[in-house]
């Protein structure tokens, strides 16, 4: 976590609707040198002045192309630490990539670490070496991850993924990535650094995620576990490599949250019963029950689509499903979130009226405050670990391929 100072009482003790108008009126006076980007996650009240929504490499995408077509010089970013690199990456140098709070981090990206990520690579090579093992591991990070972990991917060859487009990706690299895959060349991916987004697209893939995986944790390295705790043997085997990390947020949705909606829809008439859809980042238990896996946009555009009278259980941020609930609730659709606990970005909640007013009030000076810059030397290698991605994408914002049952009998990760 980045150190962020404390704010004045000038922003501490406004109240909501006097730090409401502030921004407004700063906003206003920024003009179109300004480009305000709100995350899903982010609450209502930061929403409610964003230019634009979405997940992170669409409001990243969204900065590059805002900047260059009304000239901005100030993008800021209401997300978390690793999104607004992603965008200092996508936007010209000479544009300012601010994030209102500092300390707004993603634990999940905290727990691939880049030299934690260069012992690994060395640990595992050296490991498959001695088995006198023939191939390739190719490196993909999730989207989430810090520009150090995407410029240590992208050095080797790897590329970035995210929930949209993870099986797409997870196909590139098994048919080779960069080389086309040699006859009797063997493929291993090594995946960062979400395990269960990883799980979830390789069980969609085809593949038995049971023997064709292993699980390396830094932390058990650490503490003198060969491998990250992994076996030779199972990393021999293993046709993927996960990387003992995870979003708090999607964790906390269990497979018993499943089982009781299913327990209390068994009386029901079918068109009663409770669809069930959630985010890849939920563990594989989770998914396997749900009728529907997909990102956030994916989420979002089904519920849109939604017949009147269908009922949903939302495995994703409470934010978020609150906000698409009282959307629905207007079509008739219903929408609740699929566990009763708090399922809250905590990070992202950071991210607040008073910091983003703070921000405004220092651009209007002249003064350019929590930039996020990314090092030269990384931005080279992570931007060619997105490039590859993008490359492998279509449009922006294009329909979701049609939901089908992997060779698991799991749903297929969806657009």
């Amino acid at each position: 976590m980045l150190w962020q100072p404390s704010l004045s009482d000038e922003y501490t003790k406004a109240k909501p609707d006097e730090l409401a108008e502030r921004i407004s009126v700063r906003r206003t006076e920024l003009g179109s040198d300004l480009v305000i980007l709100g995350h899903h996650y982010q609450t209502d009240e930061i929403i409610r002045h964003a230019d634009f929504t979405g997940d992170s490499l669409k409001l990243s995408q969204l900065a590059a192309s805002k900047v260059e077509e009304q000239g901005a010089k100030y993008v800021v970013f209401c997300g978390v630490h690793f999104m607004a690199e992603t965008a200092d990456l996508l936007t010209p140098e000479s544009v300012s990539v601010i994030l209102p709070d500092m300390s707004a981090g993603c634990s999940m990206a905290d727990m691939a670490d880049y030299d934690d990520a260069l012992a690994a690579w060395e640990l595992i090579h050296d490991a498959l070496e001695e088995r006198k093992w023939k191939g390739r591991v190719i490196p993909i990070t999730y989207i989430n991850s810090t520009a150090a972990i995407k410029s240590f991917v992208g050095s080797n060859g790897g590329i970035v993924c995210t929930s949209s487009n993870a099986q797409k990706v997870f196909e590139w690299a098994m048919a080779g990535g960069t080389q086309a895959k040699k006859k009797g060349e063997e493929i291993k991916v090594l995946f960062l650094p979400d395990q269960h987004l990883g799980r979830n697209t390789a069980a969609a893939y085809g593949m038995d995620v049971a023997k064709e995986t292993c699980l390396y944790d830094p932390r058990k390295q650490s503490r003198g576990e060969g491998l990250g705790g992994a076996t030779a043997e199972q990393l021999a085997a293993a046709k993927v490599v996960l990387w003992a990390g995870h979003c708090s947020v999607h964790k906390l949705f269990r497979p018993e949250h499943c089982d009781e909606i299913r327990a209390a829809d068994a009386e029901k008439p079918k068109g009663e019963r409770t669809t069930i859809l959630v985010h890849p980042e939920c563990v594989k238990e989770v998914v396997d029950r749900a009728d529907l896996a997909g990102s956030t946009e994916f989420i979002i555009r089904t519920i849109r689509e939604a017949k009147a009278g269908s009922h949903w259980a939302v495995g994703t941020e409470i934010h978020l499903v609150n906000r698409i609930a009282r959307e629905a609730a207007e079509r008739g659709v219903h929408v609740r979130i699929l566990s009763d606990c708090q399922c809250l970005c905590t990070t992202m909640f950071r991210i607040d009226q008073a910091h983003v007013c703070w921000v405004l009030d220092n651009l209007a000076k002249g003064n350019v405050v929590n930039r996020i810059t990314v090092h030269p030397e990384a931005r080279v290698h992570a931007l060619g670990a997105i490039d590859r991605m993008l490359a492998l994408s279509g449009p922006m914002g294009a329909a979701p391929r049609g939901v089908k049952a992997g060779a698991t009998g799991v749903p297929a990760l969806v657009d």
